[in-house]
């Protein structure tokens, strides 16, 4: 018989402070902490038999009724060793020795020892544990005896985070109960005594069988029932104590309570692997989900982006003009708030939709995924076509807008210049006709005949001086005829008009002349002074219209030389002034003459000189008007030559920020050329510095704004030109919005390469080394490289390349076919090359363990074992399964993951 007493450290059993029960060194003693020294006659506590016997009765039993056997009394019913051996073979799963089927007391001893002899086969050193004691029915070895098979196929192998036994199952029930209020696991007596802790075990694992937030603490009677009911109702989970046992224990036996909480992990050790596979489901349908969002967001922002494009291409394409200048200048000012206001968000919005595109491509690279194609007319390219047109559009909007409105400006002023010159015209043929057409010379005398023929010649000479104001007035008609203006009816109608009535004067003067020349010969006397008055005074009075309506013609102007050209021309009309009051003084001294030889001679003139209407007074009050219309025609120059220098002091004032502005733009894209070839340090430092980059940039965006101020105050004055500069504001915002484009650009490309580099597990050492090798072999600094230096960067990376090979790569990193190898696609080829990632294969089985091995899942497993949102994810995508082993509601989980890859369609 082998001896179970030659042990080194003797197995303690029994009652003591030290907690469970302890095997000695390379058995039991290898996962329980040793017990103290125990006497080996002492009586376990009664309350702790009666509970060790219940558990262990019901734990034997839980695997003798696989065997379709069970037993009664556990002292007892071990006796003859026969179902000792048969709860062995259960739980090893081993074949033992055949027992021997007497009955004497010999038979019973030699079956005890085979199953000892089992025990300590399996690494246990049994000590003071006999087979005479098991067969004699001592209750204390028995319980002993059990309680070593419990430790070592109940206990010994659980093991969480590299502890074991004991501890490890301690650890397993913390961190399962951890989230449940009232629950505090620190031992395996008094904290189980109020049923909380098994009811939250099977609530975590199970929680459609408890109702946890309707129990109460300070009810352990009804918790501890609830737990056990439940677990022996569902999962299969024999009742081994009574509530009472354990609620009116001071300390319940650690023991029992520990085999009791064995059976709840090895019930639920399956749902550990479940929960693992899971796990891994969840993270890739997580991603996937991820993706399907960023995928959404761009579909969605490229809709609203050639949404705007296309409602604004037909209106920057609208060439038609405006009738007024009010019209066109609202249409200037739209256009403005659409360059300031409108088009720079959606600038951004194209800059944010590409890098989002690039992100989105970077994710769906890093985790095995198919690359994005967004919906037809959708594409990147296609943004970037509908923009091209945009701008094609918006390429001479604004000068054609200026253009029109110097036309209309134009328009305007010639339509004034006409309406003021015939205005005059008008006035002054007010009543001609019917002057002419009078026949007072039939009742004349001879003075008043030869008088009417002077006043004729007077008023011919009236007529031939009016007749360049009607040429004027004829040409100002058909410039805006030519000029297409919108009145362009009315102003013919009236020109017309005043031609027609000029013909008519034309006609009737000479019908006039013709009957005063006919009569001329019978008239004889003439007043020679009155007549030489009336010459000199009708060429003196029209030179005085004409000056009057010189200082109150409009002018226009853009440029300062030409307001001094109008001032130099006024300087030279004033010069002539002395010489002009000398001919009125002279004209006036005619008429003085001609009364003082009247009144010398005592002559009654009757009436006023028949020769001409224009009178001493009417030259005065002329002259008058004249004198007063020079100072206000030097104000409206000087107010003009004012307004110029102005404008002088906008172009210069425009000019000296733009030629700041401008050589800095350009200054920072070559600088951001440079950085992103010859980024050092780590990607964060890159990152870091790039977004300080980017801010200073952004930073600078007060410098533009006060340029847009003074490029509005330039437009407002209707400055066309600015010789002081080559920089014009279009100019200025083109650069700007690239050079805010190329730093966002830089930024997303560092951050692709992070999201690479800690999702392939890349090292910065590697990817410094990459970033080395890549800036080495691009020999231009453009930061691409062509198929021949990219070839020499693979040789000098350790590939073997032919020309099959290089082609299969290539067609990997330039999937375009453009000839060019970014830094971008080298990383993703480098880390593709380096690093493994999650696989279909991987997902497959990680879905076959929730299935529990079938071949495919049902809708209530998925809901069960992963988070609601991943599940109904995955319950609306999976087809039906149509194997030959299909069951109702099965779920093909294997096309579904092959899919998640790419490798099949759904």
């Amino acid at each position: 018989m082998v001896d179970y007493h030659a042990a080194n450290q003797p197995y303690q059993y029994g009652p003591s402070s030290g907690g469970g029960g302890n095997g000695g060194g390379g058995g039991v003693g290898d996962y329980m902490a040793q017990e103290d020294d125990w006497d080996r006659d002492l009586l376990l506590d009664p309350a702790w038999e009666k509970q060790q016997r219940k558990t262990f009765t019901a734990w034997c039993n839980s695997h003798l009724r696989k065997a379709g056997t069970q037993i009664e009394n556990i002292d007892e019913d071990f006796r003859d060793g026969l179902k000792l051996m048969l709860l062995l073979e259960v739980i090893s799963g081993e074949r033992l020795p055949k027992p021997e089927r007497g009955k004497m007391r010999v038979h019973k001893i030699n079956n005890v020892n085979k199953a000892l002899d089992f025990i300590a086969s399996k690494g246990v050193k049994l000590v003071s544990i006999g087979a005479e004691e098991i067969v004699d029915g001592n209750a204390k070895m028995t319980l002993g005896m059990i309680w070593t098979i419990i430790l070592r196929f109940a206990i010994q192998d659980i093991s969480v985070e590299e502890t074991s036994a004991k501890e490890g199952l301690l650890l397993w029930c913390q961190r399962k109960t951890a989230p449940y209020k009232n629950v505090n696991v620190q031992n395996f007596h008094i904290s189980w005594k109020d049923g909380l802790a098994f009811n939250a075990l099977i609530h975590r694992h199970r929680p459609e069988l408890i109702e946890y937030d309707k129990l109460r603490k300070d009810d352990p009677v009804t918790n501890l029932n609830n737990a056990f009911e439940v677990a022996e109702k569902y999962l299969d989970i024999p009742k081994m104590l009574d509530a009472e046992d354990i609620v009116n224990t001071a300390r319940p036996d650690e023991k029992a309570i520990m085999t009791y909480v064995s059976s709840f992990y090895h019930a639920f050790s399956g749902a550990q692997k479940a929960e693992t596979a899971a796990n891994r489901i969840c993270k890739v349908l997580a991603v996937n989900q991820e993706n399907e969002h960023l995928m959404e967001d761009y579909e969605k922002l490229a809709s609203d982006l050639l949404v705007w494009i296309r409602r604004t291409i037909p209106w920057l394409e609208d060439r038609v003009p405006q009738k007024t200048i009010q019209e066109m200048q609202q249409k200037l000012e739209d256009f403005r708030d659409y360059r300031r206001v409108h088009k720079p968000p959606k600038v951004q919005e194209k800059c944010q939709l590409e890098i989002n595109f690039n992100t989105l491509q970077t994710k769906l690279r890093l985790s095995n995924r198919p690359a994005f194609m967004p919906s037809e007319g959708k594409m990147v390219s296609d943004i970037n076509n509908s923009w091209q047109h945009l701008e094609q559009a918006e390429k001479g909007f604004e000068e054609w807008l200026l253009n029109v409105i110097r036309r209309l400006e134009r328009l305007d002023h010639l339509a004034e210049k006409f309406g003021q010159k015939a205005s005059i015209h008008e006035a002054w043929t007010d009543g001609k006709e019917a002057m002419l057409k009078q026949k007072d010379y039939e009742t004349a005398t001879l003075s008043d005949i030869k008088a009417l023929i002077r006043k004729h010649e007077a008023f011919e000479s009236d007529l031939a001086a009016h007749q360049d104001r009607v040429e004027q007035i004829a040409a100002i008609a058909q410039e805006l005829n030519e000029l297409d203006y919108y009145d362009s009816p009315s102003v013919n109608t009236r020109c017309q008009k005043i031609c027609d009535q000029w013909d008519a004067l034309g006609s009737l003067t000479h019908s006039r002349r013709e009957a005063l020349e006919k009569t001329e010969k019978q008239l004889e006397t003439i007043d020679q002074l009155h007549l030489e008055y009336a010459k000199r005074a009708a060429p003196f009075n029209n030179w005085m219209e004409s000056a009057m309506e010189d200082l109150q013609d409009m002018f226009i102007v853009h440029t300062i030389e030409e307001i001094e050209g109008l001032i130099a021309a006024h300087d030279q009309f004033k010069s002539t002034l002395p010489d002009a009051d000398k001919e009125r003084e002279a004209i006036l001294a005619i008429h003085g003459e001609a009364q003082r030889i009247a009144e010398c001679n005592h002559i009654k003139l009757l009436g006023s000189n028949p020769y001409t209407t224009v009178t001493p007074q009417i030259i005065n009050s002329k002259w008058e008007k004249v004198q007063q219309l020079v100072p206000k025609r030097d104000d409206a120059l000087l107010e003009e030559q004012s307004k110029q220098q102005s404008n002088e002091r906008l172009r210069r004032q425009f000019a000296s920020q733009a030629n700041i502005v401008g050589p800095w733009i350009q200054t920072k894209m070559e600088e951001i050329g440079r950085i992103s070839i010859e980024m050092n340090g780590t990607l964060e430092d890159q990152l870091n510095h790039l977004k300080q980059y980017e801010q200073s940039i952004v930073e600078y965006k007060p410098n533009l704004d006060l340029l847009e101020q003074q490029h509005q105050l330039i437009q407002e004055a209707l400055i066309f030109d600015n010789k002081h500069t080559n920089y014009t504001m279009e100019h200025i915002r083109v650069g700007w919005e690239q050079l805010l484009t190329t730093i966002a650009r830089t930024i997303n490309e560092v951050e692709n390469q992070i999201l690479t580099r800690d999702a392939k597990g890349i090292s910065q050492e590697q990817m410094q080394e990459f970033r080395a090798s890549f800036n080495h072999f691009d020999k231009k600094q453009t930061g691409s490289m062509d198929a021949d230096d990219f070839r020499a960067l693979l040789i000098s990376t350790g590939y073997s390349l032919g020309d099959a090979e290089f082609n299969r790569i290539m067609s990997v990193v330039d999937p375009n076919n453009s000839g060019i190898v970014t830094f971008q696609a080298f990383i993703d080829f480098m880390s593709r090359e380096t690093t493994d990632t999650d696989t279909a294969d991987q997902v497959i089985a990680s879905f076959k363990v929730l299935a529990g091995d079938k071949n495919f899942i049902t809708a209530e497993e998925l809901r069960r074992e992963l988070p609601p949102d991943q599940a109904e994810y995955c319950i609306a995508r999976m087809a039906p399964y149509q194997g030959p082993d299909a069951a109702p509601g099965a779920l093909d989980y294997k096309s579904f993951s092959t899919a998640l890859y790419g490798e099949s369609d759904l």
